[in-house]
């Protein structure tokens, strides 16, 4: 975010002459750690010494590679490390990678995979509390970080006459000297790239007893291609420097596979008739001699039901390689679908090969069967589609820790809040992550759309005049940027919920690394979109356009901003086209997650001190260092804060308000004359405790910016449009369809009706539609509420949705707009929300429903509307129970109104519920 044919590449080390293969690829499965090449495999016969990219692994119970294994992919990962400053290890690194040399001083980390501070963080050296704690990071010692740091790992290997042997990486951040058994196999000059995956043949260096070391070097995000932060935060004090993904020691039999690539074709529409699956890998001969090779395909669903069996007989020459390819027809295939619109079933493929009746090697994947495309409409605007139906983008973008750690059962929770804000896809800028992530998004049904980073290295085109450092790329710049491409599109492949590729953020590719790219996805059997960048300033000719519009906001901006589009020349990230990435810069935390990362004082300047720069925005140097922006809507909107609460709970209804209205807006006018056909949010977490720039916090917490978004997205829905004062039917499913009532009413602060009426209309799959226009209101107070809602043939409330209208909207300077928000000139007045009259709100909790979670249902007492009912689930000593999964939450019950709500968490020691409301007094229930 911001302003923003195979070739092989043959180079010599000290030791002898490597050829290093463009692409690996590595997906897991269960306990296995599944890893490939891509393309045609390069061979230069020297002794043994044979490089591919990773073959499929699995890996053994004990550690250790088995002579005579059962299954003969075996695989062994390298599952700790210790690690050690160069300023203070010897210099002699071939002695150090030699088995037996003292490492007892050196730092003991129990983790296969962490960046110089990951692991020191997981060795206990620093705390995360404290490193974020107010600014602690700031004064952080980044200078022990720029000298090399050392890898280092002992293993025992059964080696076994015959076998080969191979060290495996997936990228290490920036570069990287590699040693093993006292020989120097890799140099910084080739181990370059954060996700240039390569492959060492060690075979005869290769002993029972072996010791590894890697030497990594200080990253430079203008000069390295690496994983960078931009403005999102400040840069991590390592520059995520360090093996931040697998290393393994790869053993195989005479005959060897690369990575497998699967392609699916069907006939539309989807699931009615058969479908063909092609199995694919590459096949290299490892002796000197030729070979006779039995190829099997086997395809079956993932229970191993009625697996589909192929077999081939071939020959390939001593060090040849060929393509192996094998197509299967399934009769009925189970299709995948994004969650919203089905199921996710998923197959498994399977090719292995077979010398004088033993097998060799086996290279396995799971896969979907699913269909997706897209194309630029008229008006210049990327539109996708899924198994044939036209598919609204509706998501966040994602950002990586900030020390680059990977927790599984954290990112499954990110994707349960996802659906259950009703996104559908999520967009990796630069951050691609681990394969756990696509096989995490496959089995839940969340689309993934990957690709490369703005505002570095990977952008230093001489057309970007953005950056303040451009090292220009150079001819080996464009090999490590194919190595790391070809990487992440073998391991990206087969995956059913990728949705496509952006080769550039903020800016294209120029033509040499365009073709290239396009000739790596053309190599590795890519069926998927693949889109020139994120913003429309320009695009190579090769690919064409990339429909996609970076025109902000990034800072606040008002509801009614979303809706204005009456000319889409100026009016930048309104709801029409594919917004890449936008968002009124909202996201504030609840007190409860601010205590644990900022001071007293901290917390003061947030309203006291309403244009202070604030450590834990965005970097000192970015235009959202400060909340100014954001602060000047709320103080003239709704009146200066009292206190810290009150500054917090106009906060959240700033954050809700915000948010319901972008994915309202984009909602709603899907069907416009210029649609809206996308929208990534910007963000939709955060790398560390952030103050804006979420939909939930980085502690897991779901405030009002999670609650608006998720309004704004349901798969049915009614939505307000403050332009035209006109109410929308939304319907984004594919097979919704009947009759609807949606009941329109408006009262005024005193809890008084306005106007009411009640609106039957039919609903369409996949269709949003104007259904009826509010008549100019007579307002009795400054502030009057609106309530939609709508209901089903049998009067089941399909959504419930509550608004607060000034007389006058905000006004908008379309004109002065900045690259990230849009000025406002005159502010809509919500102050006499302030003067209230109390309502009296109380929760009753029932038994756990079928879910496994709580009813609770509200009731006002009150002949006055209650405003901004927050709910909140506790412990016994009060603190958050994390994750929870609300049905609704930030509700403003009509008088007199009874609304039932769900609750389900993820965490242990639920106790009560605490309650708080704009006009409500504080109460605590607790659970049944």
């Amino acid at each position: 975010m911001g302003e923003k044919g195979w070739k092989c590449l043959i180079t010599k080390s000290s030791t002898f002459q490597t050829v290093f293969p463009r692409a690996s690829h590595y997906t897991p499965k269960t306990q296995r750690l599944r890893m490939g090449s891509a393309g045609k495999m390069a061979v230069r016969t020297m002794g043994t010494m044979l490089l591919w990219s990773m073959l499929s692994p699995l890996i053994t119970a004990s550690g250790v590679l088995n002579a005579s294994p059962a299954v003969p992919d075996q695989e062994l990962l390298i599952s700790k490390w210790d690690i050690q400053s160069t300023a203070k290890a010897s210099k002699d690194l071939a002695t150090l990678s030699r088995p037996g040399s003292d490492v007892s001083s050196w730092h003991h980390v129990n983790a296969s995979k962490c960046t110089l501070m990951g692991c020191l963080i997981a060795a206990g050296v620093y705390n995360e509390s404290d490193l974020f704690f107010s600014d602690n990071l700031n004064r952080f010692d980044r200078a022990q970080f720029a000298v090399p740091w050392l890898y280092r790992n002992e293993f025992a290997l059964n080696q076994t006459q015959g076998k080969h042997y191979f060290i495996q990486n997936h990228g290490i951040t920036s570069k990287a000297d590699i040693f093993f058994n006292g020989q120097q196999i890799a140099t910084k000059a080739v181990q370059a790239g954060a996700y240039a995956g390569r492959s060492y043949d060690v075979t005869k260096y290769v002993a029972k007893d072996n010791a590894l070391l890697i030497q990594v070097y200080p990253t430079d995000y203008n000069y390295d291609f690496a994983l960078g932060f931009v403005d999102w935060n400040p840069y991590p004090p390592d520059n995520g420097t360090g093996v931040w993904r697998d290393v393994v020691i790869k053993q195989t039999g005479p005959v060897a596979l690369g990575p497998l690539r699967v392609t699916t074709d069907f006939e539309l529409p989807a699931g009615k008739g058969s479908a063909s699956v092609t199995l694919k890998a590459n096949v290299q001969n490892l002796e000197d001699h030729e070979v006779t090779v039995v190829g099997e395909s086997i395809v079956s669903d993932e229970s191993g039901s009625n697996p589909l069996s192929k077999k081939q007989t071939f020959k390939i020459g001593p060090s040849k390689s060929l393509d192996l390819n094998i197509t299967t027809l399934i009769e009925k295939p189970a299709i995948w679908w994004p969650k919203a619109w089905g199921e996710q079933p998923l197959y498994t493929g399977k090719l292995s090969v077979s010398v004088d009746d033993s097998v060799s090697d086996i290279a396995e994947n799971r896969f979907g069967i699913r269909k997706v495309t897209s194309k630029v409409n008229e008006h210049n605007d990327t539109i996708f589609s899924v198994n044939g139906n036209p598919f609204q983008v509706i998501g966040g973008g994602y950002s990586a820790d900030m020390f680059l750690r990977w927790d599984s059962n954290k990112f499954a929770t990110q994707v349960q809040y996802m659906l259950d804000l009703g996104h559908n896809t999520v967009r990796l800028e630069g951050k691609n992550e681990h394969p756990e992530l696509y096989d995490t998004a496959d089995r839940m049904g969340l689309m993934v759309l990957a690709g490369w980073e703005c505002c570095d290295k990977w952008e230093a085109w001489t057309y970007n005049e953005d950056l303040a450092v451009k090292s220009e790329w150079t001819q080996s710049d464009y090999g490590i940027a194919d190595e790391s491409a070809r990487h992440e599109i073998a391991m990206l492949q087969s995956h059913p919920s990728v949705l496509g590729y952006l080769v550039g953020s903020d800016y294209w590719p120029d033509d040499k690394a365009t073709a290239m790219y396009v000739q790596g996805f053309k190599d590795l059997d890519w069926q998927n979109p693949i889109i020139a960048s994120a913003s429309k300033r320009s695009y190579p000719k090769l690919l064409g356009p990339s429909g996609m519009k970076m025109a902000g906001p990034y800072d606040w901006v008002p509801p009614n901003y979303w809706y204005d589009v009456s000319s889409t020349d100026d009016r930048l990230g309104a709801a029409f086209g594919f917004g890449s990435e936008l968002g009124a810069g909202v996201g504030t935390p609840e007190l409860s997650s601010l205590k644990k990362f900022l001071t007293k004082q901290d917390m003061d300047d947030l309203w006291k001190q309403p244009n202070k720069g604030l450590f834990h925005m965005s970097t000192s140097v970015s235009s959202f260092y400060n909340r100014k922006i954001y602060n000047d809507a709320l103080w003239k909107r709704h009146g200066t804060p009292s206190s810290l609460d009150d500054y917090l709970l106009k906060a959240q209804i700033l954050d809700y308000e915000a948010t319901r209205a972008q994915f309202e807006g984009f909602s709603a006018l899907w069907n416009a004359n210029q649609p809206a056909t996308g929208l990534i949010y910007w963000m939709l977490n955060n790398a560390w405790p952030s103050l804006h720039w979420n939909l939930f916090d980085y502690y897991l917490h779901p405030a009002g910016s999670y609650f608006g978004a998720k309004l704004g997205s349901r798969v049915e829905h009614v939505a307000y449009d403050y332009i035209q004062k006109a109410v929308y039917l939304i319907n984004h499913s594919i097979n919704r369809q009947g009759a609807r009532t949606v009941q329109v009413e408006v009262v005024g602060l005193d809890g008084k009706v306005v106007t009411s009426t009640s609106v039957k209309v039919q609903t369409q799959p996949n269709v949003s539609k104007s259904i009826y226009k509010l008549p100019a209101l007579i307002y009795p107070s400054d502030v009057v509420f609106l309530r939609l809602v709508l209901s089903d043939d049998k009067n089941a409330t399909l959504s419930r949705n509550v608004y607060w209208l000034a007389k006058t909207v905000d006004t908008l300077d379309w004109e002065n707009s900045d690259w990230f928000y849009t000025p406002v000139t005159k502010y809509a007045d919500y102050k006499a929300l302030d003067k209230l009259q109390a309502a009296n709100v109380t929760a009753t909790v029932s038994d756990s429903s079928e879910d496994g979670g709580s009813k609770v249902v509200l009731e006002n007492h009150s002949t006055v509307p209650a405003f901004f009912v927050n709910l909140n689930l506790v412990d016994g000593a009060g603190e958050d129970v994390l994750p929870v999964f609300w049905s609704d939450n930030y509700v403003t019950l009509w008088p007199r109104e009874k609304l039932e709500l769900d609750v389900k968490s993820g965490g242990t020691g639920a106790k009560a519920i605490k309650l708080k409301g704009k006009n409500v007094v504080s109460s605590q229930v607790l659970l049944a």
